[in-house]
């Protein structure tokens, strides 16, 4: 009889110490929760809130509703450059996405090749200049694309191709492109290690089918790898669009807060500065107000863009 009582007795208590243990690693991510809410989530929505509100410098104590974000796409003295700027982010943005990322893919499928040679030293100088700092890396290429002595301009001389030599980054029309190619550049190695790695847990069975079969090799490539590829196609393209949405550093080395030569570098990053921090917005002091929400902007184009970008390169049934 004590022996019938005591057993479900032992049996619940056996039950709640589990159920206590399923809970307890609740407790495991409770200091990320922390962290991330007060250094993440609380200033995203307090910027939110202070872009509905205006003062003088970096008091804001003036509820205005919308009118920062009326002023920011309908005051003709504001909106020119705010909408300049964000036209240039999605070139900068372009540039990356159809130069860098299509390098890097390059670049992996070459260092996949089993003809070529010393593939750990490419694979290493491809990644170096993605650990330089991005200010070094701008100030560098700053005084390599000077016209007047730079080493561009010396090496094109040299060649014999001193008519194509220009102010790289005097000419409106293509002082942006040049920074982009200069940021490209220097990350070219992430999105190139990314695919490499993605290259590499490919079943060697497929490519060995594929050979048997008589495929060629572009014919491998768009028909096995790259179908595999499409998961890590979107990693890339969502880190991509993400980090040249929020870029400052290179063109603000290279070209400056300003966004020189007649604001036809100037981006969101740069803009920002100029209107929430530095005080050079058109009204000649700082606007935290009118820098919220433009940082509130940036972050409605960016939870818009990443949703869209995950539904296009989102796997489907069947390709596993």
């Amino acid at each position: 009889m004590v022996q019938k009582n005591l057993s479900p007795m032992t049996d619940q208590t056996v039950l709640g110490i589990r159920k206590k243990q399923d809970l307890f690693w609740i407790l495991y991510l409770l200091p990320g929760l922390i962290i991330y809410a007060l250094f993440m989530a609380y200033p995203l929505f307090n910027s939110m809130r202070l872009s509905f509100f205006t003062g003088s410098g970096y008091v804001l104590n003036d509820f205005i509703g919308f009118d920062n974000y009326k002023k920011l796409f309908f005051n003709e003295r504001i909106s020119s450059q705010f909408l300049g700027a964000f036209g240039n982010t999605w070139i900068f943005f372009a540039v990356h996405m159809f130069v860098q990322n299509i390098l890097g893919l390059l670049f992996a499928t070459l260092l996949m090749s089993k003809f070529l040679k010393g593939r750990d030293i490419f694979r290493t100088i491809i990644f170096i200049p993605a650990t330089l700092a991005i200010v070094v890396t701008g100030f560098l290429w700053k005084l390599l694309l000077n016209p007047q002595w730079g080493a561009l301009t010396t090496f094109l001389k040299a060649i014999g191709l001193s008519s194509i030599t220009k102010v790289w980054l005097g000419d409106p029309q293509i002082a942006l492109i040049v920074i982009a190619l200069v940021s490209s550049w220097q990350w070219v190695g992430l999105p190139t290690m990314m695919f490499l790695a993605a290259l590499q847990n490919i079943p060697e069975e497929l490519f060995e089918s594929a050979e048997i079969s008589g495929a060629t090799n572009w014919q491998t490539f768009w028909y096995i790898k790259l179908p595999l590829l499409k998961p890590i196609i979107g990693v890339v393209s969502i880190l991509t669009f993400t980090g040249n949405f929020n870029a400052f550093d290179v063109v603000f080395a290279m070209a400056g807060p300003n966004g020189s030569p007649n604001f036809s570098t100037d981006i969101l990053g740069t803009y920002f500065y100029r209107v929430g921090i530095a005080g050079k917005h058109p009204v000649g002091i700082p606007d935290m107000g009118m820098g919220a929400a433009v940082a509130t902007v940036v972050f409605v184009v960016l939870f818009i863009g990443v949703g869209v970008l995950r539904v296009i390169t989102q796997e489907k049934k069947g390709i596993k």
